[in-house]
């Protein structure tokens, strides 16, 4: 019972961490559209923020957005193959 609950709380923890990293990839998102029109009118300032944390902090969280749901969907499609080898025997 203790193991089901631990892999329940994981996969909770991870579901929510995953949660967070999509909003935080969309907010930057949404920055970057600003600091692009906000340099259009002449204001450099959050552009240059977007450059600066670009490479250590967005990357990352992208990567991270991306390589979950890979494997959100690599697990799917084994489970599915799981369930319909279990309905054959």
């Amino acid at each position: 019972m203790t193991k089901e609950n631990n892999q329940t709380k994981l996969k909770q923890f991870i579901d929510n961490l995953l949660l967070i990293n999509l909003f935080a990839v969309i907010f930057f998102a949404i920055f970057f559209i600003f600091a692009i029109i906000m340099r259009l009118n002449g204001i450099f300032i959050f552009i240059n923020f977007i450059q600066l944390v670009w490479n250590p902090l967005v990357v990352p969280l992208i990567t991270i957005l991306i390589v979950g749901a890979l494997l959100n969907g690599i697990n799917s499609w084994w489970r599915r193959i799981l369930l319909s080898q279990e309905k054959d025997i």
